[in-house]
């Protein structure tokens, strides 16, 4: 061996060593016996409260009974699925690295004040909390920091987006819902035109009129479910001209076109709340007569 490959040697050792005494220096630490733990260990089923606080908001959602509501920054129902799903996220979340333990960091990863700070109810007492940062650079992961500890954590399993959503998506978005047997009759009116489908010796007809089974069958499916697109929890005093009404197992919709926005307001006999409809989402309702009649007839 020469000279030069003992030194070249002996030089690749020691950047080694430089290397690795490096990625370890205190606070910038690379891993930790932590990984492979859960960040949140919580008992889905006996969670009965949530906060989340970011910058510009704070949400609170608490169980009544087997169902959950929106305590702030508004009281309403919420939207069930959304709730189990953010709890199955939250129990998911597993933590992959420790990347830093300096406080002075935590806003580089948005771990601080700057990011979704939550807190998990058990039973009144809480259980879990931990604050959820920005996603690292392959958007597969996301930084989190447990409230009280200065670690930064690497965890996979769910998005930031998962933890922030605004208000409007927490609420349940029902208008209406019913099971489609209740569905035997749909009467519309358009201004002064006004006709009703119903379902006769099984079938759907427009008085005499025979119509397109896959047009019903979709119409049908979509107004035993419908949903809004968002809320209007302003008093509508002077609401526009009414635009149609649609009446059906029991309960009269009412739709009132707001050029400005290419939208409807809506309002059920079911609920004093206002919603709001995108015109595109309505129109598969708002159907007319020649829509749902077979050509030719």
């Amino acid at each position: 061996m020469t000279r030069n490959t003992v030194l070249l040697s002996g030089l690749l050792v020691i950047l080694l060593v430089i290397a690795v005494l490096v990625m370890q220096k205190p606070g910038e630490r690379s891993s930790s016996g932590e990984t492979g733990v859960v960040l949140a260990p919580i008992d889905s089923l006996a969670v009965d409260k949530i906060e989340i606080k970011t910058p510009g908001s704070s949400l609170v959602l608490q169980k009544n009974g087997v169902e959950w509501y929106l305590q702030e920054p508004v009281s309403y129902r919420a939207d069930q699925g959304t709730v189990a799903a953010f709890l199955h996220e939250s129990k998911s979340l597993e933590v992959k690295n420790v990347v830093s333990n300096k406080p002075e960091k935590q806003s580089v990863f948005q771990v601080d004040s700057t990011g979704t700070q939550i807190k998990i109810f058990e039973k009144g007492t809480e259980k879990s909390a931990f604050v959820v940062g920005k996603p690292t650079s392959s958007y597969s992961e996301t930084y989190a920091r447990r409230s009280g500890s200065n670690d930064v954590l690497i965890v996979s399993g769910a998005s930031p987006s998962a933890f922030s959503r605004p208000a409007k998506e927490w609420r349940d978005k029902t208008i209406f819902a019913t099971i489609r047997e209740n569905i035997k009759e749909i009467r519309y009116q358009y201004g002064d035109t006004t006709f009703v489908l119903a379902f006769k010796d099984s079938a759907w007809t427009i008085g005499k009129d025979s119509t397109q089974e896959s047009v019903v069958n979709s119409l049908v499916s979509s107004l035993s479910n419908v949903r809004a697109d968002g809320f209007v929890d302003t008093l509508v005093q002077h609401p526009p001209r009414i635009t149609a009404q649609i009446a059906y197992a029991g309960t009269q919709l009412n739709f009132f076109f707001v050029k400005q926005g290419e939208k409807y307001l809506v309002q059920s006999s079911a609920s004093p709340q206002w919603f709001e409809m995108l015109s595109w989402h309505a129109n598969e309702i708002l159907k007319r007569k020649q829509d749902i009649k077979k050509s030719g007839r």
